[in-house]
């Protein structure tokens, strides 16, 4: 076996894994169903943002060495800036553009043990960008980072108001097959719709590639995202439930809540 050979298979397996939890955890497709917080009623706040995510960062950071949580106090802290005044329209807000890190993601209770170690630690970096192709399409990526030189990319093409796709029709079924629970059960219909209070705040999209690249060396990724039988099944959205300059909070098609901070901007 050479380098390069040897390299892929160390690489591979991990990382198959480690993409089942990164779309868990920013919204996409899972293996099993979501958690989802209470809803809790609380009051909009007019000022106190800068301060409530101070909170919630050092909630994060006191958690240690993991993303993947129940915690009460940052689920009162995420639920609270939610409840925030932040920056409107957010999905096509010039902020929402660029690199997001994840630093916290819920659902500890529905992440199998092989979901729970890849995401529960920190040791490889997982982004979401939200970008621009060379066709100006917009892009999220999902981008899980083992070195320098070796990531895992998924890419989704995205559709918002300001940048509308033609393909992301609504999703027409919930994701199970013969009624079992094999890709993770997605929100539709009227548990779908978007929050009229928030207008501008989804992102949909609809999985396109993925390739995992090391080096010059790039393999693509063996799922058939563009098989038309399987369209439907890999389309979702996240809904921006509060964003700043620095941090943003979403919401995923299966209730997964995220955290991310703002790592880079790109333009448009």
């Amino acid at each position: 076996m050479n380098e390069k050979e040897g390299m892929k298979s160390s690489i591979c397996i991990p990382a198959l894994a480690l993409l089942l939890v990164v779309n868990q955890c920013l919204g996409f497709q899972n293996l099993f169903p979501s958690f989802s917080p209470p809803k809790i009623s609380l009051p909009r706040k007019e000022a106190g943002s800068k301060d409530l995510e101070d909170e919630l960062l050092k909630a994060i950071d006191e958690l240690g060495d993991s993303r993947l949580a129940n915690d009460a106090r940052v689920t009162e802290l995420v639920l609270s800036l939610e409840q925030t005044k932040s920056i409107p329209t957010p999905a096509i807000a010039t902020e929402v553009y660029g690199r997001w890190k994840l630093i916290h993601t819920n659902n500890a209770n529905t992440a199998s043990p092989i979901q729970r170690k890849a995401v529960d630690t920190s040791k490889f970096a997982i982004y979401q960008d939200i970008v621009f192709n060379e066709k100006k399409q917009l892009v999220v990526s999902q981008v899980v980072k083992f070195s320098d030189d070796a990531e895992l990319k998924v890419d989704a093409l995205a559709s918002t108001s300001a940048y509308p796709l033609d393909e992301l029709t609504e999703r027409k079924g919930d994701g199970k097959i013969f009624g079992l629970n094999i890709l993770g059960v997605s929100k539709i219909g009227d548990e779908a719709e978007e929050d009229k209070d928030r207008p501008d705040s989804r992102i949909n999209f609809v999985f396109d590639e993925g390739n995992f690249e090391l080096g010059s060396l790039k393999i693509p990724y063996p799922v058939p995202f563009r098989l038309p039988i399987l369209r439907d099944a890999v389309k979702g959205w996240i809904d921006i439930t509060y964003m700043s300059d620095r941090v943003r909070i979403s919401r995923g098609n299966k209730g997964t809540t995220f955290v991310l901070v703002k790592e880079n901007t790109v333009s448009r």
